[in-house]
């Protein structure tokens, strides 16, 4: 097992979970760059109007991409558990 081959491995990993935590990022982003536009225009300031919907939509989007996100853990792992013959050498 070299250098190389663990950095690769590394860099798998952290490029999955990137690609695993972007909806929910993402959706999250939207909806509180959203309130604070409706924040700023009406002059609300009450900063727990922020949390509640973000929370929602995070945990909806967790609901709708579970399944993807399953399937993706499940397939990066298997290649993992494929790639130890190769850690041996």
């Amino acid at each position: 097992m070299t250098v190389g081959f663990v950095a690769n491995i590394i860099g798998r990993a952290v490029f999955q979970i990137l690609i695993i935590a972007a909806p929910m990022l993402g959706l999250g982003l939207l909806v509180g760059l959203t309130i604070s536009i409706f924040q700023a225009t009406t002059s609300i300031q009450e900063q727990t109007l922020t949390f509640v919907p973000k929370i929602v939509v995070v945990l909806g989007s967790l609901v709708v991409f579970g399944p993807w996100i399953i399937n993706s853990m499940v397939n990066f792992t298997m290649n993992i558990f494929g790639l130890i013959p190769d850690m041996v050498k």
